[in-house]
């Protein structure tokens, strides 16, 4: 199971980095809407499950932070002769962090519209069995305390089908 957990978080964590991922995504919406937001830059984007308040211990953090993991692996065996023929649940949180609360709501929603950008500019055949269909689910939480004084998460949640030997 550890094997289908790497293989689909180093295949979204290719893809957010990639020519076209997040860090130009975020560049072009930001223009668009004429704002002015920090990069992300390829160290930002981790590929880790870890608490803000536990990442804020460890003297790491840089906002913003993009973090993808896999959150759940489900082997339906749908393919009867296949190894593993099932669902990843895939997880991507932005991270954003300012002194001040103005705007942060909508400076995290920038990133999510670009993390989902993205996966709608890539779906199909990722590879070695890894399939994205498209559809996702985003949730934010409130904001609080944390990072460069405010913190905020938002999350997109989504399936790929995954069909291994």
């Amino acid at each position: 199971m550890s094997r289908i957990a790497s293989l689909t978080t180093s295949k979204l964590q290719g893809i957010m980095v990639a020519t076209g991922g997040v860090a130009e995504t975020v560049a072009e919406l930001a223009a668009q809407a004429g704002v002015s937001l920090p990069g992300v830059l390829p160290g930002q984007i981790v590929v880790q499950n870890v608490a803000a308040e536990l990442m804020e211990r460890t003297g790491g953090a840089k906002y913003p932070l993009v973090f993808i993991y896999c959150s759940k692996i489900t082997n339906t065996l749908r393919e009867k002769f296949r190894t593993f023929s099932g669902d990843a649940n895939m997880v991507i949180e932005a991270r954003v962090s300012q002194d001040r609360m103005d705007n942060i709501e909508a400076n995290a929603q920038h990133y999510i519209d670009a993390i989902t950008q993205v996966l709608d500019n890539n779906r199909g055949d990722w590879g070695d069995g890894v399939f994205y269909s498209g559809g996702y689910e985003v949730a934010f939480s409130g904001v609080k305390q944390g990072g460069r004084n405010f913190l905020q998460i938002a999350k997109v949640s989504f399936v790929l089908d995954i069909s291994a030997d």
